[in-house]
C-alpha cells in the first residue's frame, strides 16, 4: 500500500468564505497539550490567569504519551564518566552525580506519578533519567489541570490565526463540531512545529545551516515479556557488548550475515520502566523527513513501522531474554524531534549550552548534552557540558520578534540545530512553559504586551511557584 504521492505540479483551488463558532474568550490561550503546553496551561493558572488549553489528540501529554518518548532525560548536573561494559541496569551508566536544575510543574508531577506507582524517581541508580507510564501519565496530567481551574478542548486541530485587521486575536480549531474560534489576550505556542507563530507570519528557521536537514524521527515501541535473567547472563558472558542501555553490536552482525538485517541506527538502544518485564526502545530512524510536511510524515509513520516490525522480530530471535516478548504498543504517531525554530528576541547557541552560558533574564535550565542524531542515516553525537554545569534559558528566545502577543515554548523556541539538539527534551520544554505561562499571566492582569513585563517579575513568579533558577542568584 503505497502512500499518497506528493503532486508533480501544485495546482491552488480557492476555498469558498465559511463560518465558525466563536467559542470562548480568555486570558491566555494555550495550544498543543504536551509537556511545555502542561507546563504553560499551569504557570499561567497559578500565577492567576484565565486558561484555556486545547491539544489535537484526546489526552494530554504530547510526546510523552502520544509518541510513547520514555523516559525523562536527566535534569540534574552530569559529571560525566565512562560507560560501564555489561551493567544491565537499563538506564544510562555514564552520568555521575548531579543536583536537579529544573522543578516547579515538573517536579508537581513526578511526585503525583510517584503517588499512583507510575513512574520511577530519579537517583543514581536511574542515572537521573525518569520512567514513567504513559497511562498513569494522562491521568494524572487531567487531574493537574483539573485542580488548577484551567478549561480543557480535545479534539482540536489548530488550523489558522484569528485576526482582526493586523492583530492577532486568537486560534481557529477544527473540530468534529465544525471550525470554532478561541480568542484571547495572549495565545502560547507549544504546539512544538511553532504551528501558531508561522501561520500568524513569525520567522523561523529548519534544519542545520548546511543543507536545511532536520533530526531522523523514530517511532518508539515498548516490548512486553522481557526476561531479565536470560538477558543478564548473556551479557555476563559478553559484557563488551551492553552499555547500560545500549549494544548487542555481534548479534546485530550475525543477524546482517544470516538475513540481511538492516538496522537503521549504530546499535539498539532501550531503556526500562515502572514495569519489570516491558522496555520502551528508541531503535527506528527515519531520515530526510519533515514533521510540517504531510506527505513526509505519511512516510515516516510507515516507514517507521515497517523497521519496528524488524527489530522486535531482532530481539525475539536472536537477543536472549526475548524468546517469549512481544511489542505492546508503538506510538499513535511518529516521534518528531526538530521542525520549525521560531526567530526570537535571543537565539540560543551550541556556545551557551556548551559553554553553561547565564543569563540576567534566566527562566529556565538544562543540563542535557549537545545530542545531535545523524540527519542522513546511521551515528549519533552527543557532546557533553563541564563537569557539574548547567546553561540558562533566556526569556527573550520565548518571545518570536515583532509580536506582542504571542510566546512560544517548547523546542520550537529559539536556538540553532545543534542548540536545539539540547532543549528540545521534555523537561526543559516543560520548564520554558511554566515560564511562558508565567510571563502571559503577568501581562494579562496588568494589561501590558509580554515585553513589557520585566524578567525580574517573571522571575519572582516562576519561584514563588518553585522553579529552579539557580541557587544564590536571586
Amino acid at each position: 500500500m503505497p502512500p499518497l504521492k506528493r503532486p508533480e505540479k501544485a495546482t491552488i483551488v480557492m476555498l469558498a468564505p465559511r463560518r465558525a463558532l466563536m467559542a470562548a474568550q480568555t486570558d491566555i490561550l494555550v495550544v498543543g497539550g504536551g509537556p511545555a503546553g502542561l507546563g504553560a496551561a499551569l504557570g499561567a493558572a497559578r500565577a492567576g490567569a484565565e486558561v484555556i488549553l486545547c491539544e489535537q489528540y484526546g489526552f494530554l501529554g504530547g510526546n510523552a504519551t502520544a509518541a510513547l518518548v520514555n523516559p525523562f532525560v536527566s535534569y540534574y548536573t552530569q559529571h560525566h564518566r565512562r560507560e560501564t561494559p555489561g551493567a544491565i541496569t537499563f538506564f544510562p551508566t555514564d552520568h555521575g552525580p548531579g543536583d536537579p536544575v529544573i522543578s516547579g510543574v515538573l517536579a508537581d508531577l513526578i511526585t503525583r506519578l510517584v503517588r499512583v506507582g507510575g513512574i520511577i524517581p530519579p537517583s543514581p541508580e536511574t542515572a537521573y533519567t525518569v520512567p514513567f507510564d504513559p497511562e498513569a501519565f494522562k491521568a494524572v496530567a487531567d487531574d493537574m489541570i483539573d485542580e488548577a481551574g484551567v478549561q480543557l478542548l480535545l479534539h482540536c486541530f489548530a488550523s489558522d490565526v484569528f485576526r482582526e485587521g493586523d492583530c492577532i486575536r486568537g486560534v481557529v480549531f477544527e473540530t468534529k463540531s465544525g471550525p470554532v474560534v478561541i480568542t484571547a489576550r495572549l495565545i502560547i505556542d507549544c504546539t512544538g512545529d511553532g504551528d501558531i507563530a508561522a501561520l500568524a507570519g513569525a520567522p523561523f528557521e529548519v534544519g542545520r545551516e548546511e543543507d536545511g536537514l532536520v533530526q531522523p524521527m523514530t517511532l518508539y515501541f515498548r516490548m512486553a515479556e522481557f526476561r531479565k535473567a536470560a538477558f543478564g547472563a548473556y551479557v555476563k558472558k559478553h559484557p563488551d557488548q551492553w552499555l547500560g542501555v545500549h549494544g548487542l553490536w555481534d548479534l546485530i552482525r550475525k543477524a546482517e550475515k544470516e538475513e540481511g538485517f538492516d538496522l537503521p541506527r549504530e546499535d539498539i538502544l532501550f531503556f526500562g520502566t515502572p514495569h519489570e518485564k516491558e522496555l520502551s526502545f528508541n531503535c527506528s530512524r527515519v531520515v530526510k523527513v519533515l514533521g510540517t510536511d504531510v506527505w513526509d510524515l505519511t512516510c515516516a509513520e510507515m516507514e517507521s513501522r515497517r523497521q519496528n516490525r524488524k527489530i522486535a522480530a531482532f530481539m525475539k530471535k536472536y537477543v536472549p531474554g526475548f524468546e517469549e516478548s512481544y511489542m505492546v504498543q508503538s506510538g499513535a504517531t511518529v516521534g518528531v524531534r526538530e521542525s520549525r525554530r521560531i526567530l526570537c528576541d535571543y537565539r540560543i547557541t551550541s556556545e551557551d549550552i556548551l559553554g553553561a552560558a547565564k543569563f540576567d533574564d534566566v527562566i529556565a535550565r538544562g543540563t542535557y548534552p549537545v545530542d545531535l542524531h545523524n540527519p542522513e542515516g546511521k551515528g549519533t553525537v552527543l557532546v557533553y557540558l563541564p563537569p557539574g554545569e548547567s546553561y540558562d534559558i533566556p526569556l527573550r528566545s520565548l518571545l518570536p520578534k515583532d509580536f506582542d502577543s504571542l510566546l512560544v515554548a517548547g523546542r520550537c523556541i529559539s536556538g540553532s540545530h545543534e542548540a536545539h539538539s539540547s532543549y528540545r527534551v521534555m523537561p526543559i520544554c516543560m520548564a520554558t512553559g511554566q515560564a511562558a505561562g508565567a510571563c502571559a499571566a503577568l501581562a494579562a492582569r496588568s494589561s501590558r504586551s509580554v515585553r513589557e513585563v520585566p524578567a525580574r517579575e517573571v522571575q519572582e513568579e516562576l519561584i514563588r511557584q518553585g522553579a529552579n533558577l539557580g541557587r544564590n542568584r536571586f
